[in-house]
């Protein structure tokens, strides 16, 4: 039985170093991988990628965070924060995007905000389309 302070919010799956996982793996708890993971992660609620984790899959969460080596796409609802041994080969998506000196990076970068920010960014429109200055060429 889970103690009385144990929120879900406080708990989280934990997938060891000798596990190898193929296909789509999502939970309504935190992840952290130090294994082998093939195919989608996500959604969950903060994936964590160890240190010595393997990912080659998409992963879709509110909060991650890249220790070790990831190739697939990466998408988060707050932020994405890649440590300064990671590697990670794919595409970043999130408001936030953190990536530390040390860190290998290839591909692209894109930083928007939550609606819910957006639409209460100066310079929005009620549509929440952006306001456009500057001359086309």
């Amino acid at each position: 039985m889970a103690a009385a302070h144990d929120p879900v919010s406080e708990r989280a799956s934990i997938l060891g170093p000798t596990l190898r996982f193929k296909g789509e793996l999502s939970t309504a708890e935190d992840l952290v991988i130090y294994g082998q993971v093939e195919g989608t992660v996500g959604p969950a609620p903060k994936v964590t990628i160890g240190p010595e984790a393997h990912v080659k899959a998409s992963v879709n969460a509110d909060v991650i965070i890249v220790e070790g080596q990831v190739e697939g796409d990466l998408r988060a609802g707050v932020s994405i924060t890649v440590r300064p041994k990671a590697r990670v080969r794919g595409n970043l998506e999130a408001p936030v995007i953190n990536i530390a000196e040390g860190a290998t990076f290839n591909g692209g970068i894109k930083m928007e905000p939550r609606a819910s920010e957006a639409s209460a960014m100066p310079g929005r429109t009620r549509d929440a389309s952006p306001a456009r200055t500057g001359t086309a060429n």
